[in-house]
């Protein structure tokens, strides 16, 4: 899979289209709810800046199906300790866009298998 670029959400990305044995080092470095949305910027054919862009992705949170999939994978995973830590943050903060943030850093944590 050399020169090769993925864009999606990292989980997804790795679980489907890359080998576990084919990775030794994965560096991210995202702003993680910086409550911006970045741009892809173009250039016209010859190179010159342009003023054509497209949104790329929304770095702001929300309770959603996305967030709730996520919690529902940290239940069924297994990993109890993490799945009552989650619950009771759950329980303490409600359904909010924390509580997303933290059911959609939870599911990556518990993917290290720590």
């Amino acid at each position: 899979m050399t020169n090769t670029l993925h864009y999606g959400d990292n989980l997804h990305v790795l679980r489907e289209h890359v080998k576990d044995e084919s990775v030794d080092l994965i560096y991210l470095d995202p702003p993680f709810n910086s409550n911006a949305n970045y741009n892809i910027l173009f250039k016209s054919p010859d190179g010159h800046d342009s003023d054509a862009q497209i949104e790329a992705f929304e770095d702001t949170w929300h309770w959603n199906a996305s967030a709730e999939a996520a919690f529902d994978e940290v239940m069924r995973s297994g990993n109890t300790a993490a799945f009552e830590l989650l619950r009771s943050m759950r329980a303490f903060l409600g359904d909010n866009d924390m509580m997303a943030y933290l059911a959609m850093m939870a599911v990556r944590l518990i993917e290290l298998d720590l």
